[in-house]
């Protein structure tokens, strides 16, 4: 017989194979004694060596089950036997998450089919030498147990090519076949039969404690079965899960009451926090873990609970890559060197969202080919529906690219007090989409960033001084003396006055005569550019010119008015007819 293809298996599976080979032969006595199998790897060279690994494993495997009463993951002896039967099963086209699981099931389902089956002796299933006397491989390529719908074909692609494994057609229909068939009795010749093999697949627990537990149980808990699966179980099942969502729902509301709090206080404190989003992460796969190798959850529902339990550690890990991005942002932002209300910041913020983004995204689409989403034919289709998309992804370019001309323009940052578009308020902050505003009213506004690069911004923080211009009206009727007097105090009270800078000093002069009088115009500077402050000057500067003008006698002209009154006491509009015109 020739030697089997090589293949290439998974490191952890080959360690374990080593580990029980080794174990195998020290101890005794040996498994060819026991009515073993005389290798714990599958010989799958030809369609009879593929057919008797897989019935010699499958006995092997129930008779361990029922001598220990649970299917140990911990025991060398158990995974190897059971990495026996699963080596004659190409499960290529099984969904990742659940393939290890799907393909027990549907070993322990072919068993049962080939163990109701008679079976033909074994030298008419073609072996390693009569499929070289029937000139090689190419002439066999395939082989139908007869009076069955199973198929052993050679594979003729991937790391296990050349090989002869149940097809992918075979698993698929495992299951309803056996359906079909399971109430018909066990054949009497040919191999041993695994009588009971699938009760005790869905029953059977996988820990030592936990086999004690449920032996102990009634039957009708114990073996009695409720969809498909075992009574003990859902309530296992029930108890697990309940506990999984209150971690989780537990975990989330630290997090939103102390995140911002730590935050503020320490930035350890702020990274001991990621702690519990992580843990909500890993609820659902210690669910998944404990329904594996305790509960030992079989068929539909353990794909379901598979599904669920990847599917929410998938949507919980966005969480902890969103956080952990904030975080380390902060941490960067906290060195001395940057400037925490700086554009530069808020380039650190973005730089560090855009990479949350992308790890999601790259984190789901992994995550839904791991769950069997075919991701390929989504992308694929996407250039369909390519032109809508970029079409409707105008707007969000635009805005991203607005981000990030103001990020290297720089007009403003968080803190200063920008007038755009009629808006004056102060910058919060500068998102990846817009720029949140709060207005000097107290509204708030939400300004998209593409806008905002493309507007004329006028930036009042960043100004050097605050400008004041001024004007009395001086009586047309008041002589020069007067006049010349309000220019003399008003010069006096702004000589060397406060917030003065010295390369502006203020300004006051007679500046133009009009019909309602003479006009004094006034300049000053006021720095550093503090609004309040120049606002209390400016009061205290009013007040002195106003008594200064009263000591001098100098009144103040008012705007010229004209009034018109009415003769009667009726209520209406007041018609006003020009009876005549200045010529010239």
């Amino acid at each position: 017989m020739t030697e089997p293809p090589s293949r290439l298996r998974a490191g952890c599976v080959k360690h374990l194979r080593l580990v029980a080979a080794v174990w195998v032969l020290a101890i005794g006595p040996p498994l060819a004694a026991q009515e073993s199998p005389t290798s714990l790897v599958a010989d799958t060279t030809s369609p009879r060596d593929t057919l008797q690994s897989f019935i010699t494993a499958c006995n092997e495997l129930d008779r361990r089950i029922r001598t220990d009463k649970r299917f140990d993951r911990s025991d060398p002896l158990h995974l190897a036997v059971a990495e026996m039967a699963l080596d004659c099963i190409d499960d290529s086209e099984i969904p990742a998450y659940a393939r290890a699981e799907k393909a027990g099931e549907v070993a322990v389902c072919l068993k049962e089919i080939l163990d109701r089956a008679e079976l033909p002796p074994w030298d008419e299933i073609p072996d390693a030498e009569q499929i070289a006397e029937a000139g090689g491989m190419e002439q066999l390529s395939y082989y139908r147990i007869p009076n069955t719908r199973i198929t052993i074909a050679r594979v003729e692609d991937g790391p296990r090519r050349h090989e002869y494994l149940f097809t992918p057609g075979t698993v698929e229909l495992a299951q309803p076949y056996y359906e079909a068939i399971k109430g018909r009795p066990y054949r009497t010749s040919g191999p041993p039969v695994s009588k009971g093999f699938y009760r005790w697949y869905l029953s059977a627990p996988g820990n030592e404690f936990l086999a004690r537990v449920v032996d102990r149980l009634p039957e009708g808990v114990r073996v009695g079965r409720t969809l498909g699966l075992a009574n003990w179980k859902w309530i296992g099942l029930l108890v697990t899960t309940a506990a999984s969502l209150a971690v989780m729902v537990l975990c989330y509301r630290l997090q939103i009451r102390l995140t911002q709090r730590a935050a503020e206080r320490s930035l350890l404190g702020y990274w001991l926090t990621l702690a519990l989003p992580v843990t909500a992460a890993l609820s659902p796969l210690a669910l998944r873990y404990v329904a594996h190798h305790y509960l030992t959850l079989r068929s539909l529902p353990l794909y379901v609970v598979d599904f669920a339990a990847i599917l929410t550690a998938i949507l919980a890990a966005t969480v902890v890559i969103f956080g952990f991005s904030n975080r380390l942002a902060a941490t960067v932002i906290s060195s001395r060197y940057i400037n925490s209300a700086g554009l530069n910041a808020q380039l650190i913020r973005i730089v560090s969202r855009l990479a949350s983004l992308f790890a999601t995204v790259t984190l789901w689409l992994v995550g839904g080919q791991y769950l069997g989403i075919p991701v390929a034919t989504l992308l694929a289709s996407a250039g369909i529906g390519g032109v809508a998309v970029a079409l409707g992804s105008q707007d969000t370019l635009r805005t991203l690219f607005g981000t990030l001309n103001l990020l290297a323009d720089k007009p403003f940052r968080v803190g200063d007090r920008i007038i755009f578009k009629g808006y004056d308020g102060v910058v919060e902050d500068i998102g990846l989409r817009s720029t949140c505003i709060q207005l000097l009213s107290g509204h708030q506004v939400k300004a998209p960033n593409d806008q905002l690069a493309n507007a004329d911004i006028e930036n009042v923080k960043r100004r050097p001084y605050i400008r004041r211009t001024g004007r009395l009206m001086i009586p047309i009727n008041s002589g020069a003396e007067k006049v010349e007097r309000a220019v003399v105090i008003v010069r006096d009270l702004l000589r060397d006055h406060e917030g003065m800078d010295p390369e502006r000093p203020p300004r006051v002069y007679l500046d133009e005569f009009t019909p309602e009088g003479f006009v004094v115009e006034f300049n000053y500077w006021y720095s550093p550019p503090d609004y309040w402050e120049f606002k209390a000057f400016g009061d205290r500067l009013n007040l002195a010119i106003l008594r200064g003008l009263e000591v001098e006698a100098i009144p103040l002209s008012l705007p010229q008015r004209h009034s018109f009154w009415k003769q009667d006491d009726a209520q209406g509009p007041l018609d006003v007819q020009v009876v005549g015109a200045a010529e010239g």
